[in-house]
């Protein structure tokens, strides 16, 4: 299944990673190299492939610096960014409604800009069609990782932190993809919560929670042994790059666009 031409990628880039210092002492988290490929370029090249071409960038902390990257590796890449000048004291539910303009309630797969993964995990979303998110069933899954619970048909119950690690399904990876319609029910949850209650600081998962109990239904994709994993802290570098280090090198090109060399 191709995406339709309106579909677009979010791509969430602007927190200022503390808990990667020193690596993100003077580079973005998004931009870290592993196994040679910043984590963006990564992404980015994936989302090509499957046949996305259409961006927009959250960013905040050095955005310079991933403004020009993306310049140098994909030169002519319909983009848009998005700047969250608060990102210090705000998170990503913030960062993703300040995108909204930018989506115009459009589909959209959305990705947090530091989660490095397998291309087949991608392919297994686009098979699976809109309104699902990328679940991990396989290997541990900690107390404070995005956990969801499912019913027996993959529809998505709960999704959060708070949900017991007995009862998940798995962990949720970072990438979601969205239809017309959900996003607009998505973006009205994320208004009444960021701009009305004034939850600046919150997961955007508590507004899928919501949209989710309004019935919106979304469906978790277990990727399996497809590799996913969120680069949070030294360890997730580390283990990111052992695990792709391991791999053939990434082929940075992409059929059709000009990247630089």
């Amino acid at each position: 299944m191709e995406p339709a031409l309106d579909m677009k990628a979010v791509i969430l880039a602007a927190g200022c990673a503390t808990r990667l210092r020193p690596y993100s002492d003077d580079t973005p988290k998004t931009l870290l190299p592993v196994a040679g490929v910043p984590i963006l370029r990564r992404t980015i090249t994936s989302l090509l492939r499957v046949g996305f071409d259409q961006f927009v960038i959250g960013t905040g902390y050095l955005e310079h610096m991933v403004k020009d990257a993306v310049a140098s590796w994909f030169p002519g890449l319909d983009v848009t960014y998005v700047s969250n000048p608060d990102f210090r004291s705000t998170n990503n539910a913030y960062s993703l409604l300040l995108a909204r303009e930018a989506v115009a309630d459009d589909a959209f797969i959305l990705l947090d800009g530091d989660v490095v993964f397998d291309l087949p995990v991608l392919e297994e979303l686009v098979e699976r069609g809109p309104d699902c998110l990328a679940v991990r069933s396989v290997g541990e899954i900690g107390l404070e990782e995005v956990k969801v619970t499912a019913d027996i048909e993959d529809r998505v119950l709960a999704i959060g932190k708070h949900v017991p690690v007995r009862s998940a399904m798995g962990e949720s990876v970072g990438i979601e993809w969205f239809s017309a319609p959900t996003s607009k029910r998505l973006f009205t949850a994320l208004h009444q919560r960021v701009t009305e209650q004034g939850l600046v600081n919150e997961y955007y998962e508590a507004a899928f929670q919501q949209i989710v109990d309004e019935g919106v239904t979304l469906y978790g994709v277990d990727i399996g042994t497809k590799y996913a994993a969120e680069i949070d802290t030294v360890e997730d570098l580390r283990s990111a790059e052992a695990r792709m280090a391991q791999r053939p090198a990434f082929d940075t090109r992409v059929q059709g666009l000009r990247l630089a060399v």
